[in-house]
């Protein structure tokens, strides 16, 4: 059985995440599950397709340096070659968050609550089990079990 902790070493972000910055990301998960527990089930089905559309980490951090290469590309090629500095550093912090789980821009995306692809996926496993996603799982022989736990993930 895994420990709370034992997350944090599979999430590289969370690692380097500031305990603060954690506590607040997991309150607002824990707050929006207690929220929709008692709501029906349009709510529930709502709140899910919200969170397949929620930006993670990794598509914000991607984003933005996207923006940033190119326009110090654009601007390097028409204004001055000094921008072009601009696309290397931000290059090399992409790099940097590939290999490590972190980059200078990574605490800021938290403080303002930029959730990883796992935080988000707590939330959204949580409700679908509070749905009744999972109920029938273990009711079920190996094999339909497995068929009904792949759907309830995949829906």
């Amino acid at each position: 059985m895994r420990k709370k902790s034992d997350h944090l070493e599979l999430d590289r972000v969370r690692r380097h995440t500031s305990s603060e910055a954690r506590a607040r990301i997991d309150a607002k998960t824990s707050g929006h599950v207690r929220w929709f527990a008692p709501t029906a089930p349009n709510d529930l089905n709502r709140r899910l397709g919200e969170l397949e559309r929620e930006r993670d980490m990794e598509q914000v951090l991607e984003t933005n340096a996207s923006i940033l290469a190119l326009t110090g590309a654009v601007l390097g090629t028409t204004v001055h070659r000094g921008f072009f500095a601009l696309t290397g550093v931000v290059l090399g912090f992409l790099t940097q968050h590939a290999l490590s789980g972190w980059c200078p821009p990574v605490p800021v995306f938290r403080r303002i609550g930029v959730r990883t692809r796992a935080e988000i996926d707590r939330e959204k496993y949580a409700l679908k089990a509070l749905r009744g996603d999972f109920r029938q799982l273990k009711s079920s022989g190996r094999r339909t079990a497995a068929n009904r736990a792949l759907r309830a993930v995949i829906a």
